[in-house]
């Protein structure tokens, strides 16, 4: 009966996949446990297993005393006799306890921590197996769709995606394999709770290093990634080998490697961008396959314009608006995107609101003059060098700096004024621009502008 007591308990270590150790150190302290709660508290109870043979013996240590005022802990010499020769009062003695003393209710409690530890260390156990997987790829099966998010079934736990993190339009059904990013992993009392993925940019990463071993084993990089899940996404790619095409190797044989990163996805559309330092060549790059014309960069701003052929701007502005709002996402950069035509027209109209400063009637002559000498000749001069570089020209105290700026706001107000007037009367056009930011949340359409 012993020996299948240890063969029981070994059963339960290989079916919750714990060390048998563990599951004997837990039996013995669920035994101490339930030993307490029949007898008392008594420090000094213990429990072990003979790890050859299965026996189980428990002890406690008592004092010898005269008389008896804490039976837990003390006892008489004559009832010492009963276990020891020679014995005397003031001597620490084992004496054994029987399971057949224990009673019902100390067996239950017993069972009871026994199970419940078991549990606990199998929590455990699963929660550091994958905790030490967060950020990894993962495959299960799917086991139940919950209110619309999905529970996915990974052998010894379960993983869940949420809706937020599925790809529109994406249907599973019970038993389907699935693929998923393992992003969190939190412990709790139902067991631990593994958050998936496959709306993450970082799924998208993972499935490129299992498809491009140039990725894996470094020598292709992944800069940047800019993902609407199911929709379109744009990769930035880097190669560390001057004799390895990094687009090509990620793209493959006929574009092999893409593909069943694109058939995973749900038939996501992936353009594959080459990264470069060069902000305005990797902004011109992520806008492919439209051709760019000129662009303006303001690097205070982290902003360019970008001025496309008038037949390309559909092209370069993507259905509603993804393509560069993408782009805007993958480089960091705040685009605006504007036809050739619109571009000319703007500059004519900021032709059109420059002041001369020798029509500002305001400024006096011998002023004029000493403006016009450093370089000057607009109120919109004025207006950028500032009080603090105007006070540097001889003769222009700070007072008179700010009545410049001053003068030449309103003038170049004045002329704006009669410009939008102009416009709304039809007979001067505002040049249209689209604006795309890298954390623009809504979809631009045409109509907006």
């Amino acid at each position: 009966m012993e020996y299948d007591i240890l063969e029981a308990l070994s059963l339960i270590a290989q079916e919750k996949n714990l060390e048998l150790e563990y599951v004997l150190e837990t039996v013995e302290s669920a035994l101490v446990a339930a030993a307490k709660k029949k007898f008392g508290e008594n420090d000094t109870i213990r429990a072990e297993i003979d790890r050859q043979s299965g026996d189980i013996r428990m002890y406690c240590t008592k004092m010898v005393v005269m008389n008896v005022s804490d039976p837990i802990n003390e006892v008489t010499e004559k009832q010492a006799e009963a276990f020891y020769e020679d014995v005397e009062v003031g001597q620490e003695l084992d004496f054994p306890i029987e399971f057949a003393d224990f009673g019902r209710n100390a067996i239950t409690s017993a069972k009871q921590i026994l199970i419940q530890k078991v549990r606990e260390a199998e929590r455990e156990q699963i929660y550091e197996e994958f905790i030490s997987k967060v950020g990894n790829l993962i495959t299960g099966a799917v086991q139940q769709i919950d209110k619309g998010n999905i529970i996915v079934n990974l052998g010894r736990a379960e993983g869940i995606i949420l809706g937020k993190e599925q790809i529109k339009k994406e249907k599973f059904r019970q038993g389907d394999r699935i693929k998923a990013f393992i992003i969190d992993v939190q412990k709790s009392n139902r067991g631990p709770q593994i958050s998936l993925s496959r709306s993450s940019p970082d799924f998208l990463r993972k499935l490129f290093e299992v498809e491009v071993p140039e990725i894996a084993e470094k020598i292709i990089e992944i800069k940047a990634i800019a993902r609407e899940p199911g929709e379109r996404s744009k990769v930035a790619v880097y190669s560390n080998d001057d004799r390895i095409d990094a687009v090509g190797a990620c793209v493959g044989v006929k574009g092999s490697r893409v593909q069943n990163i694109v058939r995973e996805l749900n038939n996501e559309r992936i353009d594959i961008v080459p990264w470069s330092s060069e902000s305005m060549i990797f902004v011109t790059k992520s806008l492919a396959p439209a051709k760019i014309v000129h662009v303006d960069i303001s690097h205070e701003e982290a902003k360019m314009l970008v001025v496309v052929a008038d037949e390309k701007l559909s092209l370069a502005i993507g259905k509603t608006g993804q393509n560069a709002r993408l782009a805007a996402k993958l480089t960091g950069w705040k685009i605006n995107i504007m036809s050739e035509t619109e571009y000319n027209a703007l500059r004519q109209t900021e032709e059109m609101e420059k002041v001369d400063i020798e029509d500002v009637e305001a400024i006096k002559e011998k002023m004029r003059d000493k403006l016009l000498s450093v370089g000057i000749e607009t109120a919109q001069d004025i207006t950028l060098k500032g009080v603090e570089k105007l006070v540097t020209i001889d003769g222009v105290g700070e007072k008179t700096a700010e009545k410049l700026v001053e003068i030449a706001k309103e003038a170049i107000n004045k002329k704006i004024e009669d410009l939008e007037k102009a416009a709304s009367e039809g007979e001067v056009a505002k040049p249209v621009e689209f604006e795309f930011t890298p954390d623009d949340s809504t979809a631009p359409r045409l109509e907006d502008y």
